[in-house]
C-alpha cells in the first residue's frame, strides 16, 4: 500500500508539470514525458493487485424469419379408374372386345350381357335390336349368342382401338370394321373360341371363349382402351345427382320392341324390361345399369338387304342430336355428338357443360327420331 500511495502521489506531480507547460513556464516536454511514462511503467507493475470491471456486451435483436415459402401445394392424388365405367381400380394391360349379341326371343336369356361394361342398343331389320356388348373390366367366361355385324358397329367400337368379335357379316360391312382399326374375329373366317350349343336352334346359338378372344389379340392391343364418357368421381356429383329431374321409369321404344327401365332405390341401379317382362341373363341374374343414355338418332337404309331380302337399316352415329341421360333416380337431358366413327361420343348438357355419368356400367340405347320414342315419367 506503501507503494501504491508513492505512485499516486508522483502522478499529480507529472500532470502539475504539464499544466505549468500549458501555462508558459519553462519545463521541458521531454522531462514531462519522462514523468509520465515513469508513472504508466509503475502502474503496470502493480496490475496484478487492480481489479477489472468486466466488460458488458450489448444486447442483440434477432428479427424473425418473415419469408413466404413459395413452393407449390402438391397436387391432390387423382385414384386411377377403368376407362369404361369410371370405376375406381388399376385397369388391366388388355384391349376392350366389342361383341355382337343377338335381342330376339329365341335368343333370350343372353350369356355373359350382364358382365359387359356398356351396351349398345342398335335396330337391325324389322324394328327389332341388337347389342354390341363391350367388355374390358369383368371378363366373362362365355358370351352370346353371338350373331353378325352391321355398318354402325363401326362407329360404336372405333374409339375403343381393340377387338370386334361376330358371327359373319356382309363383306363390304367386314371391311368397314377393318377400316375402322378394328382387329376383326369372325367365325366365318375361322376365328378361334366360337362354336355352337345343342341347347338352341340355329342361328341362335353360336357362343364363345372370351379368353381365346383376348389371347387372338394382335401384338398391338394390350393396352387398356380409351374412356368413352365422362364420368363424376362419386355418384352424388353426377349431373343427374346435381342438376337433374327425378324420375322413376325410362321407356324406350323401337318400332318392334319396347325395352324400359325401372330405378331401383335399394340397389341404387336402373333395371331393364323387356317389354313387360323383366330383362334376366343365363345366370338368372337381372340386367341392370347405373346410367341408361337414350340417344335420338336418324336410321336410314345401308343399300344392302339381308338373306331374306329384308333392307338392312343403318343407324347414323356421325353429327348430333338429343339425348336423355338416367342415373340415380333422375334425368338430364342434353345433346350428343360424335364427329367421326372413330371419336366418341360427346354428351352435353344444356348449360354447355359435359354430362357426368355416375360410375357403374352403361347402357347406350339408339333409339330412332323416326319410329322411336323416349318417355320419362
Amino acid at each position: 500500500m506503501t507503494r501504491m500511495r508513492q505512485i499516486r502521489a508522483r502522478v499529480p506531480r507529472a500532470s502539475s508539470s504539464l499544466r505549468r507547460r500549458s501555462g508558459g513556464r519553462r519545463t521541458t516536454t521531454a522531462a514531462a514525458a519522462s514523468g509520465l511514462v515513469l508513472a504508466l511503467g509503475l502502474l503496470a507493475g502493480c496490475a496484478g493487485e487492480v481489479e477489472v470491471e468486466p466488460t458488458t456486451q450489448p444486447p442483440t435483436t434477432v428479427q424473425p424469419d418473415t419469408g413466404v415459402d413459395k413452393t407449390p401445394a402438391p397436387e391432390p392424388a387423382i385414384p386411377a379408374t377403368w376407362p369404361l365405367t369410371g370405376v375406381e381400380g388399376a385397369p388391366e394391360a388388355r384391349p376392350a372386345v366389342a361383341v355382337k349379341i343377338e335381342n330376339s326371343t329365341q335368343a333370350r336369356p343372353q350369356t355373359g350381357l350382364g358382365s359387359a361394361d356398356i351396351v349398345w342398343e342398335e335396330m337391325v331389320e324389322g324394328g327389332i335390336t341388337r347389342f354390341n356388348a363391350v367388355y374390358h373390366s369383368a371378363v366373362p367366361e362365355t358370351v352370346g349368342p353371338i350373331r353378325s355385324v352391321r355398318p354402325m358397329d363401326a362407329g360404336i367400337a372405333a374409339p375403343l382401338g381393340g377387338l370386334i368379335v361376330f358371327s359373319g357379316g356382309q363383306p363390304q360391312f367386314v371391311q368397314k370394321m377393318r377400316d375402322s382399326g378394328l382387329q376383326v374375329i369372325s367365325q366365318d373366317e375361322g376365328a378361334p373360341g366360337m362354336y355352337r350349343s345343342s341347347e338352341r336352334r340355329a342361328p341362335h346359338n353360336v357362343y364363345g371363349t372370351m379368353a381365346d378372344f383376348l389371347g387372338a389379340a394382335d401384338g398391338g392391343r394390350t393396352s387398356p382402351p380409351p374412356a368413352q364418357f365422362a364420368f363424376a368421381p362419386r355418384a352424388q356429383e353426377a349431373s343427374t345427382a346435381t342438376a337433374g329431374t327425378p324420375a322413376s321409369r325410362l321407356v324406350t321404344a323401337f318400332p318392334q320392341a319396347t325395352p324400359s327401365w325401372d330405378w331401383d332405390a335399394g340397389s341404387g341401379r336402373w333395371l331393364r324390361n323387356e317389354g313387360s317382362a323383366p330383362a334376366v341373363g343365363a345366370d338368372g341374374e337381372r340386367l341392370s345399369a347405373a346410367t341408361v343414355v337414350a340417344m335420338r338418332v336418324e336410321v336410314r337404309s345401308s343399300g344392302a338387304l339381308d338373306p331374306a331380302g329384308n333392307p338392312v337399316p343403318e343407324t347414323v352415329l356421325t353429327g348430333s342430336g338429343e339425348v336423355t341421360v338416367a342415373s340415380g333416380g333422375a334425368t338430364v337431358t342434353g345433346t350428343w355428338t360424335k364427329n367421326s366413327d372413330g371419336e366418341p361420343v360427346v354428351l352435353t348438357g344444356a348449360d354447355g357443360a359435359p354430362i357426368l355419368l355416375t360410375p357403374g356400367n352403361v347402357w347406350v340405347e339408339l333409339v330412332p327420331t323416326s319410329g322411336g320414342s323416349v318417355t320419362v315419367s
